[in-house]
């Protein structure tokens, strides 16, 4: 049987349901092709578990130290069945959200493995769609005007450094786990990597990192990535940086053991499982791309600002084409490259002004271009930064380590970049990129009088002191 479509979208996480959304708002006749569940991994093995497991390790260290607060408990026991009961129901509940929302939408929903086919009888270009279903019907052909790609990613690993579930793990396999191991060794210390080691920690996990480059968080202002690893340290974790791993020294059995390259020299680091925390691989196989004009370049999908490939009528957005991987990110891709087949005239992201978060103890959070960054573009550059061990919230909370620091424009005042490292500093980021898409100076930012006693007067604070200007310190 084949059913015609206005727009087909491969894959149903976050930029796909989001995009099909945006499609049915816009009068288009949808469809979502989803062989796992509809949310994808952001919901089911991605931001929303991570984030469950993280607030239990949180609440979990905060209880130890009760008695700072005036709080007297005792005997402060981990359950870690119900941790994982926890997070799981949030997902179930989200899960039936998003559910509601297709079938709201009137978006009609084909659980099973699609494939492009090429010109056939269904139509003379590359783009209906196969699909093969998973209760094990007849395969259904969808026949679309427009098809979006967004098939997300998976966790890659290093080459000869095969994940087996059991000793090495992936962050998949590490979300299932039923009971804590006694020690983890996480080879990366990028943002999933430093996520759980924080996460682990709180837990009570002797971790180790290794991670390839001087410092964690690569990414991130230096500021921001110094003080990440300083902190991490003050909360037991061993980080190692400069570490170049040897897959080849891998043993499992009683645990794992594998070596890693320092300085010239080779040391040796032991514990109960390994977490490969390396960044994250396209799905680009076995969905016909080879049926197409479509390019892949790097292991990703090539695309222009509005997403479309180099076939005009296929788009692809999210994880599958590379850039920022982050949830956001992919939805707001998904409605430009919707928005640009319903002939709306989107403008295009520019992804300087994407917020980045960081949801280990401390938070981190940025926008915009590091100083390192600025500099590198030719900008002349002044800073400005502030403490929040002089913010009373902060203080309240029993949180203060960390601060927020703008990266300002000397010549103009435009506002390059904030980076905060902090309590909560995920929820005040959307301040500062809201000033960067207002393109709001640092006067303004510091005029926009912020109430007492909170945490987001770091960010005023911090940008009196790109003047000198900052009243409490």
């Amino acid at each position: 049987m084949a059913t015609e479509y206005d727009l087909v979208i491969l894959g149903g996480g976050t930029g796909g349901y989001v995009a099909a959304i945006r499609a049915s708002q816009l009068g288009l006749k949808v469809a979502v092709v989803e062989k796992g569940k509809l949310g994808g991994t952001c919901l089911h093995n991605g931001c929303i578990p991570s984030k469950a497991l993280l607030r239990s390790a949180e609440v979990y260290a905060q209880t130890k130290r009760s008695e700072e607060f005036g709080v007297i408990t005792a005997n402060v026991e981990l359950n870690f069945t119900k941790v994982q009961e926890r997070k799981q129901g949030i997902v179930n509940q989200l899960y039936k959200g998003v559910q509601h929302l297709m079938k709201q939408g009137k978006i009609d929903v084909f659980e099973g493995t699609g494939r492009i086919l090429g010109p056939s009888i269904f139509s003379p270009m590359p783009g209906t769609i196969s699909v093969e279903m998973n209760n094990g019907d007849e395969n259904e052909m969808l026949i679309p005007k427009n098809v979006i790609v967004a098939t997300g990613s998976r966790p890659k690993s290093l080459p000869g450094l095969a994940i087996d579930g059991k000793y090495v793990l992936s962050s998949n396999d590490a979300l299932k786990l039923e009971k804590l191991p006694e020690s983890m060794i996480i080879v990366g210390g990028g943002v999933i990597g430093v996520e759980w080691a924080s996460m682990l920690s709180d837990f009570g996990v002797s971790v180790t990192i290794l991670e390839y480059s001087n410092v964690v968080l690569p990414t991130e202002d230096e500021e921001i990535s110094k003080e990440m690893q300083r902190l991490l340290k003050k909360k037991g974790v061993n980080v190692v940086t400069g570490a170049k791993v040897l897959p080849e020294t891998l043993q499992t059995g009683d645990g794992v053991e594998i070596s890693a390259e320092l300085s010239g020299s080779s040391e040796s680091f032991s514990a109960e499982k390994l977490l490969i925390s390396v960044g994250r691989q396209a799905n680009v196989e076995g969905i016909g791309i080879e049926n197409t004009d479509m390019v892949i370049q790097k292991g990703f999908v090539e695309v222009n600002e509005y997403y479309q490939t180099k076939e005009s009528h296929i788009y692809a957005i999210g994880d599958v084409i590379g850039g920022l991987q982050l949830a956001h990110v992919a939805s707001h891709e998904g409605i430009v490259a919707v928005e640009h087949i319903a002939g709306e005239n989107p403008l295009p992201i520019d992804y300087s002004m994407v917020s980045k978060c960081v949801y280990s103890t401390p938070e981190v959070a940025s926008v915009g271009y590091t100083e390192k960054e600025a500099k590198e573009k030719g900008y002349s550059v002044k800073t400005g930064k502030f403490s929040f061990k002089a913010v009373g919230k902060a203080l309240v909370f029993g949180e203060s380590e960390g601060f927020v620091k703008l990266v300002v424009n000397e010549e103009n005042e435009d506002l390059l970049g904030v980076h905060m490292i902090g309590p909560h500093v995920t929820d005040m980021i959307s301040e500062a990129g809201l000033a960067r898409v207002l393109d709001a100076s640092p006067w303004e930012i510091a005029h926009t009088i912020h109430p007492h006693p909170t945490l987001s007067e770091a960010i005023g604070e911090a940008a009196l002191a790109v003047d000198g200007k900052a009243i409490h310190s």
